[in-house]
């Protein structure tokens, strides 16, 4: 379908936002991109503010996509919500949520609050 992995994540990122659009969601930035990192959807649902990460697997031989939102990925995506909050929001008080979006070949497995905030 696509000859590299960044249009194949782009298709899939776009996909899943229209799902999560299905779900209630109200997309407010696509691929936010800071000198941290990047997060995939950042979203409102209701009164929180929820930062997204999208992953695809074709198969399972490269483990399960929600599987790769490890550790490290949490953390880095915690850096680019706080920079989010102080450049969009000037640090206002606002609840926030970390929510990932697993494709799994043609399943999607969307986990609300998969992992809390860090420093």
């Amino acid at each position: 379908m696509y000859n590299n992995t960044r249009a194949t994540g782009t298709w899939y990122e776009r996909k899943s936002a229209e799902y999560l659009k299905g779900q209630g969601l109200f997309i407010l930035k696509y691929n936010y991109r800071c000198r941290h990192g990047e997060i995939d959807l950042i979203a409102r649902d209701n009164e929180y503010l929820v930062f997204i990460e999208v992953k695809y697997r074709k198969g399972s031989w490269s483990g399960r996509a929600l599987e790769a939102v490890n550790f490290a990925k949490q953390k880095t995506i915690c850096k680019v919500a706080r920079y989010f909050l102080a450049v969009e929001y000037h640090n206002v008080d606002i609840p926030c949520r970390f929510d990932v979006v697993g494709i799994d070949d043609k399943k999607v497995y969307w986990v609300k609050n998969a992992f809390e905030y860090m420093n």
